[in-house]
């Protein structure tokens, strides 16, 4: 028998050790471009390329600019030769403060930002609505040019940077040394694999996850964490919270004053809350449904024991507002009426508009980062936070290292900061799953997941729901969160918060500055496009826990009851898990 082919569609001999070689090359690989797929980018690239090079008459648009940039730069020149205090010919984009100082508008600096402002546009026009490219490849040529352009802006670099050169005269280049001491002593931490400087202000237990619980439930992949009743009753439906995966829960614990756990607690909740164990090389095999049988479902479970014959309102953040979305389409399938509603914050159910992120997850970049994942038999934290700062290059990258590396400061280090640097890691298979059945495919919006080999739809959730947007959020952009109106057929009340995707939930009351729209969808009244919505939605003033507040009482029974008996312990909180590095 010819050895190259195999009866019955069996794999030919020797498959999976080619693959194992391919994985094994791409893991190498990845190891020198931060996880970056090589073959995405340069499909990216080349389509971009092939499609412009197609095209005379993008090709000369884009000439006719060059040259009306290139007269307009002169026209300027001529101007504050004649007056310094000439108005610019071309301003910031909205959320550029890279050269508002007064330093800038002085020459030669102001013409330095001036012509890279001109030349940033040139590049965008340059990389958008060339015919023929797709919409994908488009975004990526676009983001890694204004990647490379960022690495000489006039602000990364000293001796164009007006501030940067005034401290150096002002100090006697001080700056510059105190700048090298934060470098070698933030490369000597990483080097060590030790946390940030002065993340030792913000210990777990002590300054931060700090409301008092016990740990009532552990399993494999979960510590199910039961907090201490601070009033004397309590509503009847216990609230469980289902934080991301790939952080710690904290996130939602963070200092006294802004921990929304403590709040929901001073309110009269029996609160329960997931906290996800930092998998290692061992767990590479558990799945997305091991996260929801093992995390969302055994924790209802132990609920169930604790507080008898009462319903749970059940919260999910972020990824966590995901599989509970997940979780409760699956009860809802088979019958299982312990949700007393549903809160989704800053979770996204529907992913055909999911924001930047998109950029980094194609079928080429998920084969990659496969490899990457089969090597180590799991996501590192290290990885995901890089994609992450990526997005936010100028505010997270490079406005830290001219503060840090080039000034001479430091910033004094908040809750969030310090909690944002406590990534967790992430299984092999069930990030695979995620980004492959959820993010590239859509299956839960398009009812094609399964759970038990058999499909489950939003569409048949029918508690209450309600959905937290921040308006700045480049992780789960609140359009796409907007989308849970059109998959579900129940009241939704959607609320958009200002501030980003974490510091957005993270709006305590008194914070200053915060605000919010809210609006209230009943099941049978028609829905509306997200910008028709915000036109018509109510503003408030504050934050919107006050608003969710008052929307749990409305959906609780009405008596208040005594606090229901603490679980057996096996630890104080914050517990075991997420204390793990």
């Amino acid at each position: 028998m010819d050895e190259t082919r195999v009866p019955d569609g069996d794999e030919p001999l020797g498959s999976e050790g080619s693959r194992s070689i391919d994985r094994m090359l791409n893991a190498l690989t990845a190891r020198a471009t931060g996880g970056l797929s090589p073959a995405s980018l340069w499909l990216a690239y080349m389509d971009w390329a092939i499609h412009l090079a197609a095209a005379p008459g993008k090709r000369a648009e884009l000439a006719r600019k060059a040259g009306r940039k290139t007269q307009r730069f002169l026209g300027h020149l001529s101007h504050v030769a004649v007056n310094p205090s000439a108005s610019c010919c071309i301003d910031p984009l909205p959320g550029d403060s890279r050269f508002t100082g007064p330093a800038w508008q002085k020459m030669p600096y102001k013409l330095w930002y001036q012509g890279f402002l001109l030349t940033q546009q040139w590049w965008h026009n340059a990389t958008h609505e060339v015919p023929g490219v797709s919409p994908h490849h488009e975004d990526v040529v676009s983001f890694a040019t204004r990647q490379m352009l960022d690495i000489f802006s006039p602000s990364n670099l000293p001796w164009t940077n007006p501030e940067v050169a005034q401290a150096t005269i002002e100090t006697g280049g001080a700056n510059l040394v105190a700048g090298w001491r934060n470098f070698a002593e933030d490369f000597s931490l990483w080097m060590a694999g030790q946390p940030a400087a002065g993340r030792e202000a913000f210990r777990v237990g002590r300054d931060v996850a700090a409301t008092p619980g016990k740990v009532v439930y552990r399993n494999r992949l979960i510590e199910l964490i039961q907090y201490a009743p601070t009033t004397d009753t309590v509503l009847a439906e216990p609230v469980l919270i289902v934080p991301a995966w790939i952080m710690k829960y904290y996130i939602l614990d963070l200092s006294p004053e802004n921990s929304l756990i403590r709040y929901l607690v001073g309110q009269g909740h029996t609160v329960f809350c997931i906290s996800w164990r930092n998998v290692g090389s061992e767990d590479r095999d558990l799945g997305l449904e091991d996260y929801r049988r093992m995390g969302v479902m055994e924790a209802l479970d132990l609920i169930g024991t604790l507080v008898p014959g009462a319903k749970t309102h059940a919260v999910g953040y972020c990824l966590g507002g995901t599989l509970l979305a997940l979780a409760a389409a699956a009860m809802a399938r088979a019958g299982d009426e312990r949700l007393a509603s549903l809160t989704l914050l800053a979770a996204q159910v529907d992913f055909t508009e999911p924001g930047e992120l998109e950029l980094f997850i194609d079928d080429s970049q998920v084969s990659f980062l496969d490899s990457v994942m089969w090597e180590r038999g799991y996501l590192d934290s290290a990885q995901m936070a890089g994609a992450f700062q990526l997005l936010r290059s100028n505010d997270l990258i490079w406005s830290r290292l001219v503060r840090d590396y080039l000034m001479g400061e430091r910033a004094a280090l908040t809750d969030l900061m310090a909690w944002n640097a406590d990534a967790t890691r992430m299984p092999y298979r069930m990030h695979s799953e995620y980004l492959r059945k959820l993010f590239l495919h859509n299956d839960l919006a398009s009812g094609r997941y399964l759970v038990d080999g058999r499909p489950v739809a939003i569409q048949n959730i029918r508690v209450p729901i309600f959905a937290v947007g921040t308006e700045r959020d480049h992780v789960a952009p609140w359009r796409s969160v907007y989308k849970i109106h059109y998959l579900s057929d129940t009241d939704v009340t959607f609320a958009l918060t200002s501030g980003g995707h974490n510091a957005g939930i993270v709006s305590e009351p008194g914070h200053r500055g915060r605000r919010f729209h809210i609006a209230e969808k009943a099941l049978d009244a028609p829905c509306v496009s997200p910008d028709e919505w915000v036109a018509a939605a109510e503003t408030r003033e504050g934050s919107w826990w006050l608003a969710w507040q008052e929307w749990l009482v409305a959906h609780s029974a009405p008596a208040r009851v005594a606090p229901p008996a603490m679980g057996k312990a096996l630890a104080d909180a914050p517990g075991r898990y997420v204390m793990q590095g």
